[in-house]
Formats: structure tokens, C-alpha cells, sequence
């Protein structure tokens, strides 16, 4: 994709996050010209660890703040957004559901609105989650799928999907819509995320905690391919306009329980120790897993790591991370 993406000026919000990390150096290594939108100093942050910030622009600000997103876009003529700031955690949304809304609702219609404002825009790709489509009873979703999401997080990105389609039907604004599961990856330092938290107690011989009864279904995702699938997203709307409004689920297609996934760490890390099942979460969906087809269908699109294959990069970035702190 170099091509296609050399010199390209792309923003991208979200950029010291999980996700967002893994894309900007992506970009990158694409040689295209990188803005990020950044709020706070995170030294943890694979941007900074990994020397990513001395290689691209940095407008500080808070994606809430409208008039500056539309000034950096402006100034520095932007043509790809790639739209990935929000509160991500669960928990804390369930805590404070009014600073995660105002983050991921009020954010999204501050940066749809800049970009709709600034004609220089040709490709938004917006970072939505399985989390909006709510619970469902029927199982793999996919995208035709009703957004229905009851508790703060998965009701926030529901909204921010929903902007995302309000504003392409209205004003055509070329916008499209990603929802992944669970991502994992380097540079998740939030603990208290069951791929990262089974690392680090293993790693430090402790029992791993699994905090809901360990029988809940997720697609886990990795972080490399879901910087590479929003990629190619993008480039697919910039071929293909008629696409903007629409939203896209990108899934390896495994459905796993947290149980399973915590034995599996376990086997590749070569531990016997024996997960520590505290039956304690509420407010989170049982069984959640997404079907992938119309992104392999339309798009070409297939993961490049097995689960496995992304669990062991993971590991090693984490034995090396705490080797050295």
C-alpha cells in the first residue's frame, strides 16, 4: 500500500492508544505524512517508547474541542482521518459513564463536524466496536446486525456508529465504520485486560485472575491486524466513494471463552499455574463474536496473524517490557 499512501497528510486521533500506536507507525512505514491528536503525555505508549512521536506532527488538544480539530485539519491539510480516540474501558464507563459519553459521543460529532466543514477530507475512517451492536441472541453478528447497546460504553459507541451513518446519508460525508472485537497487542498497559493481566502474573508467578466465571465468549483481535485492516479501508473508499456510510466487522472468526484463553497463554508461556476464577463482573454481554464475510467478501480483506501467532509477539513484548521496569 506505500503507493497509495506516500506523502498522504493523515490525522489520527487516538494515536498514543492501543490501536492507534500500531497505526501511525504503520503509516509510517508507508512514508505517509502523519498529524496525531494528542491529549496526554504517555510515556508507556509504544508512539513514545518506540520513537514514533519524533516522526510525526503532534497537535495537543482534546477531540471534544471542535474548533481545533477543524483548525489542525485545516492547516495541515489533511486528506485521511483516522478517527480512534475514546474512553475504551469498560469498567470505567460503568464508573463514569458521563466523561465516557461526552469522549466518545461528543468527540465523534466534534471530529465529524471538522472534517465535514473542511473540504480537503476525502476518506474518515471511524473506530467502532462489536460492543455497539449490544446483546444479541442471534450469533456470529454481522452487519446488519441492530445497534443495541444498553450500558455506558456499548450505548456510546452505538451513538458513535450512528453519527457516523447520520452524517454520510445527510452530507455525504465520506465516512466508513469499523467494528472489531477485543484487541490485544504491545503497548496494552491497562492490567486489568485479561491478555495483559495473564502476562504479567504469569511472568511474576502468580495465579492469573479471571474476574467474571470465565465462560464469556470474545473475538480477540490483534493490534497489527487491526491497524492493517483500517488501511485498507481507507484505501477501499478512496477507490470506491460509494462505500461511505458503511460499516465493516473484522474478526478472525475463533470465538473463545476467557477461560480458554487464559490456558492458552498459560501453554505458550509453558506455566502450570492454575487461573484464579473470581466470578465478580456485571454489566458485561455473556457471548460476543462477529462474522468477518462481507469484509473478505468486499474488500479482499483477511487477518495476517492467527491467534496464536499474536499471542506470542504479545509475550515476548511483554517479557521484554518487564524485564526492563
Amino acid at each position: 500500500m506505500s503507493a497509495f499512501w506516500q506523502d498522504r497528510p493523515v490525522f489520527v486521533t487516538g494515536a498514543t492508544g492501543l490501536v492507534g500506536s500500531a497505526l501511525v507507525r504503520r503509516l509510517l512505514e508507508a512514508r505517509a505524512d502523519v498529524v496525531c491528536l494528542v491529549r496526554d503525555w504517555v510515556p508507556q505508549s509504544e508512539l513514545v517508547r518506540g520513537g514514533l512521536l519524533e516522526e510525526v506532527r503532534v497537535v495537543r488538544g482534546d477531540v471534544r474541542d471542535q474548533d481545533e480539530l477543524e483548525r489542525a485539519i485545516g492547516e495541515y491539510e489533511i486528506d485521511t482521518v483516522f478517527h480512534l480516540a475514546a474512553q475504551t474501558i469498560v469498567g470505567v464507563a460503568n464508573r463514569n459513564p458521563v466523561g465516557t459519553l461526552e469522549t466518545n459521543i461528543g468527540g465523534t460529532w466534534a471530529m465529524l463536524e471538522a472534517c465535514r466543514r473542511s473540504p480537503m477530507v476525502k476518506q474518515i475512517v471511524l473506530a467502532s466496536s462489536d460492543k455497539a451492536y449490544g446483546e444479541q441472541d442471534k450469533l456470529p453478528y454481522d452487519e446488519s446486525t441492530p445497534l443495541a447497546g444498553r450500558h455506558p460504553y456499548d450505548v456510546s459507541k452505538s451513538c458513535a456508529d450512528l453519527l457516523a451513518q447520520a452524517f454520510a446519508e445527510t452530507y455525504g460525508t465520506p465516512v466508513v465504520i469499523t467494528r472489531c472485537g477485543n484487541f490485544y497487542g504491545a503497548g496494552d498497559l491497562n492490567w486489568n485486560r485479561i491478555i495483559p493481566g495473564t502476562i504479567r502474573s504469569i511472568l511474576r508467578g502468580q495465579r492469573p485472575i479471571i474476574r467474571s466465571d470465565g465462560k464469556f465468549v470474545r473475538d480477540y483481535f490483534y493490534v497489527e491486524d487491526g491497524a492493517n485492516a483500517y488501511m485498507v479501508l481507507a484505501k477501499a473508499l478512496a477507490q470506491r466513494p460509494e462505500l461511505r456510510g458503511s460499516a465493516f466487522n473484522f474478526s478472525n472468526e475463533l470465538q473463545i471463552t476467557v477461560l480458554e484463553l487464559v490456558q492458552k497463554i498459560l501453554g505458550l508461556m509453558g506455566s502450570d499455574l492454575e487461573p484464579d476464577i473470581r466470578n465478580e463482573v456485571s454489566n458485561e454481554i455473556v457471548k460476543q463474536y462477529l462474522s468477518a464475510e462481507k469484509a473478505r467478501r468486499e474488500l479482499g480483506w483477511h487477518p495476517l496473524y492467527t491467534l496464536d501467532d499474536g499471542l506470542r509477539e504479545t509475550i515476548a513484548w511483554y517479557e521484554e517490557l518487564l524485564a526492563t521496569t
